[in-house]
């Protein structure tokens, strides 16, 4: 099992330029267990995850890890401890997928020394519990979707770290591999105890996979709590402007979002036909 570690952002304001995207937020993330960060476009959900993970430096306040602020922890140790999967990650064209997932290894190596038993057992272990062992001679451009996101999953953990932050990792995968990214990131926290954060668009998904929900609106944390805590009609309003029906999720029994549009309103019910009378007398006629 991993290293419980305390993530939290405290009083933090993120922007680029003149523009401020995130203003005065704090958050604890649950460590163990797997937060979800939903919200509009442009809400600043992106903009937290690359605070979190030191890649953007706050106007104001803090990310706290372990009661020490990143911005006083050296790089290597930071990556050692956080793992950080970006929306659209590029690889090197033709690299194989071993090699990709062999620079995960990168902060756990001093310069110029040579690869330990560890460092080669760190990879083939990755690649294994992704499911990709059989894909490591293979160039990583020449893979699917979904295999491409398993690679870049194996990166991080072969990188070996006790939180792993996702931005977007469903973006341009088809409905299963969707599931099949998000059972795997569930097994990580479940078999290792690995904190997972990530950002996620579907709302559905979100309620199904998280643990804790994070709700953001203009840059602020609206609402956060267990799924069917956050996941009302009122706050999908709230964040999205959406009007739906919030109900029991007939899978997993989370809360499922059904969205209400203009087009798609309850239609009036029937008017009921007029029943055929089975049997009517009339003067002793059948009357049907």
């Amino acid at each position: 099992m991993t290293q419980q570690h305390q993530l939290t952002a405290e009083r933090l304001t993120l922007g680029y330029g003149d523009r401020t995207v995130v203003d005065d937020l704090t958050l604890a993330i649950p460590a163990g267990r797997v937060t979800a960060i939903i919200g509009a476009n442009g809400c600043g959900k992106s903009t937290l995850l690359r605070a979190m993970a030191r890649i953007l430096t706050p106007k104001a306040g803090h990310v706290i890890l372990d009661g020490k602020s990143l911005q006083q922890r050296a790089t290597k140790e930071i990556a050692r401890t956080l793992g950080l999967l970006p929306q659209s990650p590029v690889a090197p064209e033709g690299i194989a997928v071993a090699d990709l997932v062999g620079r995960g290894r990168n902060p756990h190596q001093r310069l110029l020394a040579r690869w330990s038993e560890r460092d080669y057992e760190a990879v083939a272990e990755a690649l294994a519990v992704t499911g990709i062992t059989d894909l490591a001679d293979r160039a990583v451009d020449e893979l699917s979707g979904g295999q491409r996101q398993r690679v870049w999953i194996a990166l991080a953990l072969a990188q070996n770290t006790d939180i792993l932050l996702l931005d977007e990792p469903t973006t341009f995968l088809d409905v299963s591999h969707q599931i099949e990214v998000l059972d795997l990131l569930a097994d990580l926290n479940r078999d290792r105890g690995t904190t997972i954060v990530m950002v996620l668009h579907d709302m559905n998904l979100a309620a199904r996979y998280a643990d804790h929900l994070v709700a953001m609106r203009e840059g602020r944390v609206v609402a956060e709590g267990g799924p069917s805590e956050v996941m009302t009609s009122e706050l999908i309003r709230a964040v999205f402007e959406l009007d739906s029906l919030v109900m029991p999720d007939p899978v997993s029994g989370t809360p499922l979002v059904l969205p209400r549009g203009r087009h798609h309103s309850p239609a009036p019910a029937p008017e009921e036909p007029p029943r055929r009378a089975e049997l009517a007398y009339a003067g002793g006629t059948d009357v049907r």
